[in-house]
């Protein structure tokens, strides 16, 4: 190990101090600022045989930023972080978010911190120049254990002050459980906003994963004003293969069952939102790089 990763791993259990140490006004003004990005989930395939290729397809179509949903043995999409950093900055884009899970297995009780795992992950979105840290799942045998929600969300808050001691957000993206699974009467996405800290997590919306869990985009926006920094974009329709989440398959922007405008004006106003990330995950037979190139076109012409 060397010194420097030594130093990152023992200095990472002073997360609290070294966030109070931070400009308060480099990070309120982070979040000011607008982008609008694609998940490259979208076009997983590609990506997972072709990532150099995929990108600068993208970066030909006008994207500037991606979300990265491949962290993998400490590498991106098959690139170790200093790599895959060099590899978008070729391609003149930039990974300002990502999608990693967190379990309760990256706390290590014994020494009442987060494993050297978890830590090395947090290094290494810090180095391919993440500004966020997002962690897209909540385990089966967590979901219905209010103990062990408890405990997980205090896992989420104190990984929120990892991740703010070193310049960056945590954050949670949903997807359908989280509105059919009940608490204490509550939804689970409801005990995840309550027993969460806003200065420390912040909160993806995917506004398409929960459509067919009765989850609302824009009511949850009027609940919980302020409290959604990023949001998946996705417009749904009606599966007709019998698949997809819900009995829905997401599809082009415009051409679905949602209010994808009116949701995404009304995040800009009172949902605290400013990082727009494009989610498509079926194409009904279109190419994915055809669909997410009108996905793009769409969200320009709504003015982002």
């Amino acid at each position: 190990m060397n010194n420097s990763r030594r130093t990152f791993i023992k200095t990472s259990g002073l997360a609290i101090a070294g966030a109070a140490l931070l400009p308060k006004f480099l990070l309120a003004s982070e979040r000011k600022i607008e982008r609008l990005g694609l998940q490259l989930y979208s076009v997983r395939d590609a990506m997972k045989n072709d990532p150099a290729g995929s990108l600068k397809k993208l970066a030909d179509m006008g994207y500037i930023h991606v979300e990265h949903a491949n962290y993998v043995d400490r590498k991106f999409y098959g690139y170790s972080a200093k790599d895959f950093k060099k590899l978008l900055a070729d391609t003149n884009l930039q990974m300002p978010s990502g999608h990693t899970v967190m379990t309760a297995q990256d706390w290590d009780n014994t020494k009442n911190d987060f494993t050297d795992k978890w830590k090395y992950t947090i290094e290494d979105a810090a180095e391919v120049g993440q500004r966020y840290v997002i962690s897209p799942w909540l385990d089966d045998n967590l979901r219905t254990d209010l103990d062990g929600l408890k405990r997980f969300m205090t896992q989420f808050n104190k990984c929120g002050e990892l991740c703010k001691s070193n310049g960056m957000t945590f954050g949670y993206h949903n997807h359908n459980f989280e509105f059919s699974t009940k608490v204490n009467g509550n939804t689970l996405y409801d005990f995840i906003l309550a027993n969460t800290d806003p200065s420390l997590v912040a909160q993806q919306m995917d506004i398409g994963n929960m459509l067919g869990a009765g989850g609302i985009a824009l009511d949850l926006l009027k609940k919980y004003p302020g409290r959604f920094e990023l949001m998946h974009v996705k417009d749904e329709i009606k599966s007709t293969t019998g698949g997809g989440m819900d009995g829905y398959d997401s599809t082009v922007l415009g051409q679905g069952v949602m209010p994808v405008k009116d949701i995404v004006k009304e995040a800009r106003k009172i949902g605290g939102t400013s990082q727009f990330i494009i989610e498509q995950e079926s194409y009904q037979g279109k190419d994915p790089f055809d669909c997410v190139k009108i996905d793009l076109q769409i969200m320009n012409k709504w003015g982002f």
